[in-house]
């Protein structure tokens, strides 16, 4: 039992530390906006089209980056949810994911 635990500990482990090298790319209004968001889920990048620069109509420009940002960290979430479940069997365990 004590050897499972070790070796369940080391599987999570390895897990977490691919999660933390992971970087997930979003893209939102045809492309106009692209973040890149890491495992650690910070914010890596935020690439922004001048041509989708509208000084009066910033609402839009914002909506865009909280849209592309957003995606980021759900797909990266998502991720780690996954390479998670595949270790704990699809069990939901507090903390891990």
């Amino acid at each position: 039992m004590m050897k499972q635990a070790q070796e369940f500990q080391k599987n999570m482990e390895k897990i977490q530390q691919e999660i933390e090298e992971l970087t997930v790319e979003s893209s939102v209004g045809g492309g106009v906006v692209k973040a890149s968001v890491s495992g650690k889920m910070e914010l890596e990048s935020i690439i922004i089209s001048p041509e989708v620069i509208d000084l009066e109509d910033m609402d839009m420009v914002q909506d865009l980056i909280v849209a592309a940002v957003n995606e980021g960290l759900n797909k990266a979430k998502g991720i780690a949810s996954e390479k998670m479940g595949g270790l704990t069997g699809g069990l939901k365990i507090p903390g891990l994911m």
